[in-house]
């Protein structure tokens, strides 16, 4: 980097902080800006635990980011001497024959990760509060576990401040405006100019971008708690685990040995509507599928939650993120639309933003993400 490049980070949460930070640490002057403040619970980033695994079940391509995640959160961790991460592994269960399980399984094999592969008898030995069915799988992936996200997110910010960042809490940008030799950032205390601004505004994109070229549906998430009534949920191993089908869900043994945390996919939850005015309120009827995925799934855990919550993310059509330049404005870039699994790939993707906004492109292999040349609707 030739010269000290002033780069504004729009929006402080899962990307952004990361993207604070890695900018900061490359020793640009990094103006961040948040409608709240980092590690809210406001979006998608809460609920205590998040999966971290290194199989992919949507595209083998992810695994090298992946990886490059993997070292930057055992960097962050280092650099601040919180614990983020736990590996516990996690447990990918699902029909031999579904799309997902083959993806896994091609991308373990092309490359070479840390795994297992479980019939019912062993499943049953080891994980006894887990059922299959006949024609299903089950992987263990073993360089996996769970990530603390509001910690995640509170200490790759306060990181970033400690290398020299600003951060303005509880400002909403309400403009973001090419100008000659950079962006300006508009907000309601004013304008600031910047050489490039990274923008990271998770389910308020449509907002803030309203004339992007490509779709993002922004949902309303639902998570819910539930407590074990054996000890099977909190032995030697307590892995975090994904279902594919014919339900696609997911769940994480809680940090303290109380709960399990589950939750659902895309299809199965509806529109958030103005991600100003989300309902927080959960219907008795909305709990049904998760009943549902007990009684057939997870039998030893009481159906009754004792904690609810509700968040939002946004999924584009092919839900790939979107990475890259902001069309017609090559002074921005943008980081949106992760669809429900970007938050173990956070620390890669806020180091791509920072080699874009600094460097102008990134020696990470993005293109299947990249927003140059995309025909996505």
């Amino acid at each position: 980097m030739s010269a000290r490049k002033r780069v504004a980070v729009v929006g402080v949460g899962t990307m952004g902080s990361q993207a604070a930070w890695r900018l900061a640490a490359r020793g640009a002057e990094v103006v961040g800006y948040d409608r709240f403040a980092p590690g809210h619970d406001r979006s998608a980033a809460g609920g205590e635990t998040r999966i971290f695994r290194s199989a992919h079940f949507e595209d083998s391509r992810y695994v090298p980011l992946l990886q490059h995640a993997d070292a930057l959160f055992d960097r962050l961790q280092e650099e601040t001497g919180r614990e983020l991460r736990r590996m516990t592994g996690c447990l990918l269960m699902g029909p031999t024959e579904h799309q997902q399980m083959a993806t896994v399984l091609q991308s373990i094999a092309e490359h070479g990760l840390d795994h297992e592969v479980l019939d019912a008898g062993e499943l049953a030995k080891r994980f006894p509060q887990f059922r299959i069915e006949d024609g299903d799988a089950a992987v263990l992936d073993r360089r996996a576990g769970f990530i603390r996200p509001e910690l995640t997110i509170q200490t790759a910010a306060r990181r970033a401040e400690e290398l020299g960042a600003v951060i303005h809490r509880y400002t909403p940008v309400r403009e973001i405006v090419p100008v000659a030799n950079g962006v300006e950032i508009r907000t309601d205390a004013g304008s600031e100019h910047f050489d490039t601004a990274v923008v990271s505004p998770g389910p308020w994109v449509n907002d803030l971008l309203p004339d992007l070229p490509w779709e993002v549906d922004v949902r309303r998430l639902l998570s819910a708690w539930y407590v074990p009534t054996s000890d099977a949920w909190y032995g030697e191993e307590c892995p975090a685990f994904i279902r594919t089908a014919p339900t696609h869900c997911y769940g994480l043994p809680s940090p303290d040995g109380v709960s399990v945390k589950l939750g659902l996919s895309r299809v199965l939850h509806r529109p958030a509507g103005d991600p100003n005015h989300l309902d927080r309120t959960v219907q008795p009827e909305e709990l049904e599928i998760f009943t549902e995925l007990m009684s057939r799934y997870m039998p030893d855990l009481n159906p009754d939650p004792v904690r609810l919550s509700v968040y939002m993310e946004g999924y584009t059509e092919s839900s790939r993120p979107l990475v890259g330049p902001l069309p017609g404005t090559e002074n921005v870039v943008l980081l949106a639309g992760f669809s429900g699994h970007g938050f173990k790939l956070s620390p890669a993707f806020g180091d791509i933003a920072a080699d874009l906004a600094l460097d102008g492109s990134s020696p990470q292999p993005v293109d299947f993400i990249s927003t140059l040349d995309r025909t996505e609707a």
